[in-house]
């Protein structure tokens, strides 16, 4: 690779646009509003309905039996909401099988023509990063560039690296990368990099920065993350499906979950390829042009994007205030509410993604997540959003507050139990009887509810595991008979104890997003999430003296109560080891070595998997090479690439860290002393800033600090 090639521009020209802010309180014009999919909404919804009024009136028998006490209606009014949440589940889990089970059965009489790329117009491939692995990045690009390739597809497509990288090793680094993708893949494909000076509005103000500046020169956004891996087969549709339809402005597929070693990892996984298909169709068919956008994995109409999706901020400070978090649903509202459709592709495989190694790193990311749904509260009533979207944003609201609504079930249960036992009950009311009233409730009728819940609770993986043993391709995907059933009564045994931290988890989420704690904005961990003993302990410290409290509760009560709480109790004082074994690379190969919890892409691993593990070792140990921090600002070729990549910020404003990194430099002797004094922060604006970087390389070059090398 020659210099020029290797110091050529991180992005092409500037096309500069406008992305207007969205107004969401004021009216918007008529917009044509197809509605698809009423049959199945109709269906869905009122199905839904029915089963929620037989669960809320078969609830009511049981604890009206001998009147209704204040207690009792609380925990009618409990029962109804979360129940509820659980029957539209179950019956979009019923239409999502139906849906399978028919193409599933036409699958095995139709094929398929060649795969081309038919799509005119030009594609940016997004990948924002934060912090990540530079050579997981790379790799991944690469892999699905030769999956392109094979099919000559590359020239519709661009890569865009859009960094908003703060550690300044970790940036260094990806430029790196960046030169590696470019010397490795020559003309097969273009790679641009870009990383921000100011992370503004995080990932949606890195896309919405790219849209502005160079947006103008492609037709559609494929919108990735830093752990997205698509096979050519989705990108190459997904590309031709968006350009056959002049009124789709987003099509989302639905990503499968790949490259877990830990076992929740795994338990992730098999949930994911197991159930997860029937939820996402049945979704997929009622939702209809009404879909939902889940952030990645997604492509999108890049005009429709910047007329519609210009996010404001919120009034208000954090954790409701500022920055819209969660700002794929609001996306998707935006489009379909400028007339644009928004299509999930439910019938797309090919599309990955990888699950956080631990419960403790799903904590971190649920939090995120958390307060960025119940932001939500204040977008839901936008003016000209559709009920669909409404009810996206919803459903996005009640997945957290659904937690301390089953919490506060179990505590109304507790105390029920409790007052039977403590409180002495009134025998005799104000209305004159020759009888007593007796404190009844129905136990029969209460048996057979508890077994009607947990029937429409174990639903989704009764019907996934069902569609499995009735298609053998299915079974033989992922390792037969025998093992899909040991590997589903696995995953319901290790999910039932895992569910009580869970929940208490999104409860304890949901206190801090209310009580005005701000989630940040911390990298994710990828690959292993193990914890020493003691940050295990006193991560868990609430949920087993929860579960402590709770036991001794039950256990003063009655052997009934105790038995009923035994699921919850049961996970939550085993809540630290949970973690750790869980968490364990190790207990997870012995599952992975037995073919515990398979998937189809791990016994048969496709094509782009097959690649990216084949690539990543290489560009790893190339990346590893990298010279030293302090060697970058002495070396000709890594100044002038830096230089080439660095995009130029105008009018940008002056800060802190900037004035200090100014005067720690002019103050250091050589510039091996300022990158000792420079604070992380101060270096990465140094990185950003021309004339700090200039300085710090003249500090380098200077013949004093040459000499003082020499002598050295």
């Amino acid at each position: 690779m020659s210099p020029n090639q290797a110091c050529k521009p991180g992005m092409p020209p500037i096309k500069a646009a406008q992305m207007q802010t969205q107004e969401l309180r004021r009216p918007v014009g008529p917009q044509a509003t197809p509605d698809p999919a009423p049959r199945a909404r109709l269906a869905v919804f009122g199905a839904s309905a029915a089963l929620l009024g037989y669960g809320g009136f078969e609830m009511y028998g049981v604890l009206s039996l001998g009147g209704t006490t204040p207690l009792e209606w609380a925990m009618l009014g409990l029962f109804l909401i979360t129940f509820a949440w659980i029957a539209l589940a179950a019956v979009g889990a019923v239409a999502g099988f139906l849906i399978l089970r028919s193409r599933d059965q036409g699958d095995a009489a139709t094929g398929s023509g060649p795969l081309k790329l038919e799509a005119k117009g030009h594609t940016a491939v997004l990948v924002p990063c934060y912090n990540e692995n530079p050579a997981s990045v790379a790799t991944a690009i690469e892999a699905m560039v030769h999956e392109l390739d094979q099919y000559g597809a590359n020239s519709g497509f661009d890569w865009c690296l859009l960094s908003d990288t703060r550690d300044p090793e970790t940036a260094l680094k990806e430029e790196e990368a960046v030169s590696l993708l470019r010397q490795r893949l020559g003309d097969k494909s273009r790679i641009y990099y870009r990383r921000r000076r100011v992370n503004t509005d995080r990932k949606s103000g890195n896309v919405a920065e790219f849209c502005r500046n160079w947006g103008s020169h492609y037709d559609y956004l494929l919108v990735l993350d830093a752990d997205s891996l698509l096979s050519a087969d989705v990108i190459i549709q997904l590309a031709n499906r968006i350009d056959r339809d002049p009124n789709a402005g987003l099509i989302q597929t639905v990503p499968r979950l790949v490259g877990g070693t830990s076992l929740i990892a795994r338990l992730q996984q098999f949930a994911n390829a197991v159930y997860g298909p029937i939820i996402a169709a049945g979704l997929a068919r009622w939702a209809g042009s009404e879909g939902n956008f889940w952030g990645h994995n997604a492509i999108i109409r890049r005009q429709a994007f910047m007329d519609a999706c210009g996010l404001p901020q919120l009034k208000g400070r954090a954790p409701f205030g500022g920055t819209i978090l969660s700002h794929d649903f609001v996306e998707a509202a935006l489009l379909r509410r400028c007339g644009w459709k928004v299509i999930i592709a439910d019938d797309l495989e090919g599309s990955y993604e990888e699950s956080p190694p631990s419960i403790v790193d799903l904590a971190v990311r649920d939090r995120r997540w958390c307060q960025g749904n119940l932001q939500h509260s204040k977008v839901i009533g936008s003016r000209g959003f559709h009920w669909v979207n409404r009810f996206h944003l919803l459903t996005g609201i009640f997945s957290y507050l659904c937690s301390p609504l089953w919490f506060a079930l179990i505590l109304v249960g507790v105390m029920l139990a409790l007052q039977a036992q403590y409180i002495r009950p009134e025998y005799f009311d104000s209305t004159f009887s020759l009888f007593p009233s007796w404190p009844r409730q129905d136990a029969p009728r209460a048996v057979r509810l508890f077994l009607l819940t947990m029937l429409v609770l174990l639903i989704p993986k009764i019907l996934g595991i069902a569609r499995v043993l009735m298609n053998a391709s299915l079974r033989q995907r992922l390792g037969g008979t025998a093992r899909t059933i040991g590997s589903m009564l696995v995953e319901i045994l290790l999910s039932a104890a895992i569910a009580p931290i869970m929940m208490c988890v999104h409860c304890g989420a949901v206190f801090s997003t209310l009580m005005g704690g701000d989630s940040g904005w911390s990298p994710q961990r990828r690959d292993d999430g193990s914890l020493p003993w003691k940050q295990l302990f006193y991560r868990h410290r609430w949920h087993t003296v929860i579960g402590v409290a709770l036991a001794l509760v039950a256990w003063n009560n009655s052997p009934a109560l105790l038995a009923w709480l035994s699921p919850a109790i049961f996970g939550l004082l085993l809540a630290a080891p949970l973690s750790a074994l869980t968490a364990s690379l190790k207990i997870g190969g012995w599952f992975q070595r037995r073919r515990i919890l398979a998937t189809a892409e791990e016994l048969e691993e496709p094509s782009v998997l097959r690649t990216y593990r084949r690539l990543h070792p290489t560009i790893e140990a190339k990346l590893a090479c990298m010279a030293p921090l302090e060697e970058h600002f002495s070396n000709s070729y890594l100044i002038s690439r830096h230089e080439a990549l660095t995009p130029k910020y105008e009018g940008t404003p002056f800060t802190a860290e900037e004035a200090l990194a100014r005067v720690k430099i002019m103050d250091a002797p050589n510039h091996r002393q300022a990158l000792q004094w420079l604070s992380e922060k101060e270096l990465d604006k140094v990185l950003l800033t021309p004339y700090l970087y200039r300085m710090l390389v003249g500090l380098a070059q200077s013949p004093t600090h040459q000499q003082q090398t020499k002598a050295g």
